[in-house]
């Protein structure tokens, strides 16, 4: 059963240079406490995995939101995202050398985390053939099937996967409410270790069983 745990207790077990995952998308599905936690903690050289770079300009004008706090106070060495154009701060350490991005389109990047949470060995796509994306580093090979060209795509996994939830119940099943239900499902399944902050922590029981999305048996850690 997964175990309570605080927002500190989070951080404190999280080692430099860990490969991280981060549910959400422009900040929506991050789990903000956790991800403030972190940019405070002096503890960096991260892998992040996650849809984009956050916003520098959040909803409510407040600077730096959601992820894009780790980027600004450059605690992550290298980016595997989808879109980082709306936070200026990911291409001016790029082409400072210093933060190395990886770009992969949003549909592959899914599929990836899906495949390493699965036990899958990759996944086919026809997505970037004839493209600079042939060249990114996730892609094995390019292979023909019925006449059609396929890129090869490695899965991905994590150290950590830090995902956010609407209502977590105390055996860690959770909720996601609108589309905070978008990485966080998949990013769930393709981590050694899983971490949910809940919006609302409810009792066993508190989610009607064909209501949860992500069952508890995934999650080792919860922050209520």
């Amino acid at each position: 059963m997964a175990k309570i745990i605080s927002v500190q207790e989070v951080v404190d077990m999280i080692p430099d240079g860990a490969t991280i995952m981060f549910g959400g998308f422009l900040g929506c599905g991050n789990p903000h406490r956790i991800v403030d936690a972190l940019s405070k903690s002096g503890k960096g050289g991260f892998t992040m995995i996650c849809n984009d770079g956050g916003l520098h300009n959040g909803p409510t004008d407040e600077v730096f939101y959601g992820v894009a706090k780790l980027i600004a106070n450059k605690q992550v060495k290298h980016l595997i995202a989808t879109h980082v154009g709306m936070n200026p701060d990911v291409a001016t350490q790029m082409n400072a050398g210093e933060l190395k991005v990886t770009l992969v389109p949003q549909g592959s990047l899914v599929e990836m985390i899906r495949a390493g949470g699965t036990g899958l060995g990759g996944v086919l796509t026809t997505t970037g053939v004839g493209t600079i994306i042939e060249n990114e580093e996730y892609v094995h090979s390019k292979m023909e099937i019925d006449g059609v060209t396929y890129l090869l795509k490695k899965p991905v996994k994590a150290d950590f996967a830090l995902i956010s939830g609407y209502r977590v119940d105390k055996a860690g099943n959770v909720w996601y409410k609108g589309t905070t239900r978008n990485f966080n499902p998949y990013m769930a399944m393709a981590a050694e270790t899983v971490i949910v902050e809940a919006d609302n922590l409810v009792e066993k029981g508190g989610i009607e069983p064909e209501n949860v999305v992500t069952p508890g048996i995934l999650v080792d850690y919860i922050v209520g």
